[in-house]
């Protein structure tokens, strides 16, 4: 099964610069702290140690001091190298998740409506401040990602071009990711919604074949009684010698051709309409309950989509309050200041957990939806492919009875040009005087 990638962790990088450094460091038994708010230890490297550029260091509620890298958001417990923004020990940790690619769109950008659809552009915009700082210094990078109507797309702009799931074969499972546009204007309709609409008109396409081939059965039959009541007419009946014969051929072979005409018509309901009536009888109630599972699955990604919006929401709200009791404290150093802002923190790391959980629901919801949604679309292309192939075939045995019924007709109509070509009027001429005359003494003159 193919698996799209964490299409939300770009968007938890921007979210994470939010969090208090205390998220992700290299121990988290240990909780860092406000530079200040705990005096360096003896023996540790004063806060005015130069540091490579991009770097600060900070020291834990246990007086352990770490290095936060403001360009990167990476922590460390070790020193930094000489060299910018690497740290000189391996094990160092980063609070941020690397931001990923999901890679199930199709090559280029995907057309996503802006007019009605609901957009959510997540910028790695934030605070690359370290807690407590009275003028935070204000970073800003190019978008990640793109959410359109709780679907997450990677940005057009920064993200490289993806390689189509079926490259070279315009299949289905590549080009229905995003929603379109309502022709009327009553908001949009999802990709999958377009195709399944495609596969219940094909179907009402197959049974108006199938009423098209009754008609034409229909007419057939009436054909084929006409005929055979024609067949039995008793007009020229008496009609006599080689043309007489080839006149009863003539009837005859209108019976011969109502018979030819009724077998073709049984053959086209056998062969050729009730295949095209049967076929798939459950067609329709199968695609509704594919729709309805696509749906439910959409329905659960924008609910985990909510979910990840007020996780983010309650985020911010909570940065603000520390921030807040943060400023309180670099104006008036106090116990209850400081317990203020510990609970603050805590609470800050709680709602920064609770949004990697939102986000992570909300990647597995996604990653759901991505994985019915290819499976779904691939089997209504072969269900597609099986049914105009099934419809080409029968109509091709229709055009197959079409010209044996041709055959057919033509052998009925070989006799009568037979007889025809016999008739002979001088022939029939003796035959009538031989059976019908009566004397050939001729009259004379009479005589005085």
């Amino acid at each position: 099964m193919i698996k799209p990638g964490r299409v939300m962790a770009s968007t938890v990088t921007s979210t994470l610069e939010y969090l208090p450094l205390d998220v992700g460091f290299p121990d988290t038994a240990e909780q860092p702290q406000k530079p200040g708010m705990v005096p360096p230890p003896p023996g540790e490297e004063s806060q005015t140690v130069i540091l490579p550029p991009g770097w600060q260091s900070y020291l834990s509620p246990q007086g352990r001091r770490y290095y936060v890298n403001t360009t990167t958001n990476e922590t460390t417990w070790e020193r930094p190298s000489g060299t910018p923004g690497i740290p000189a020990s391996p094990g160092s940790h980063r609070s941020s998740l690397p931001p990923t690619v999901n890679g199930y769109h199709a090559s280029g950008t995907p057309a996503h409506p802006a007019e009605t659809a609901h957009m959510s552009v997540r910028k790695s915009t934030g605070d690359s401040q370290n807690l407590g700082s009275s003028s935070p210094s204000k970073r800003q990078t190019k978008e990640n990602t793109i959410t359109i109507n709780c679907v997450t797309f990677p940005h057009p702009d920064t993200m490289p071009e993806q390689q189509l799931l079926k490259p070279t074969e315009w299949s289905y499972c590549d080009y229905f990711w995003a929603d379109k546009k309502d022709p009327q204007g009553n908001g949009t309709v999802a990709g999958f919604e377009l195709l399944l609409q495609k596969q219940l008109k094909g179907k009402q396409m197959q049974k108006e074949m199938s009423e098209f081939i009754r008609e034409r059965i229909k007419i057939e039959e009436d054909y084929a009684k006409n005929l055979a009541k024609l067949s039995q007419n008793s007009l020229a009946s008496q009609e006599e010698g080689s043309l007489g014969e080839a006149w009863a051929q003539v009837k005859k072979s209108l019976a011969d051709e109502a018979e030819v005409h009724l077998k073709f018509s049984a053959k086209l309901h056998s062969e050729v309409e009730k295949p095209l009536m049967n076929f798939r009888e459950n067609f329709k109630k199968d695609m509704k309950k594919c729709d309805h599972h696509i749906a439910d699955l959409r329905k659960q990604l924008a609910s985990r989509y909510a979910s990840v919006e007020k996780a983010r929401k309650a985020l911010t709200e909570r940065q603000r309050d520390l921030e807040m009791k943060t400023q309180q404290l670099e104006i008036k150093l106090s116990n209850k200041t400081e317990e203020d802002i510990k609970k603050a923190r805590r609470k800050s790391t709680q709602a920064g957990d609770d949004l990697m959980r939102c986000v992570d629901l909300y990647n597995q919801a996604q990653s759901k939806w991505f994985e019915e949604m290819v499976t779904t679309t691939l089997e209504l292309e072969r269900l597609e492919v099986e049914r105009v192939e099934m419809i080409r075939q029968h109509l091709c045995q229709y055009t197959q009875l079409r010209h044996e019924t041709d055959m057919f007709n033509q052998s009925t109509v070989e006799p009568v040009d037979q007889l025809l070509r016999k008739v002979d009027p001088a022939k029939d001429r003796e035959l009538w005087v031989r059976e019908h005359k009566t004397g050939n003494i001729r009259p004379v003159d009479m005589e005085i």
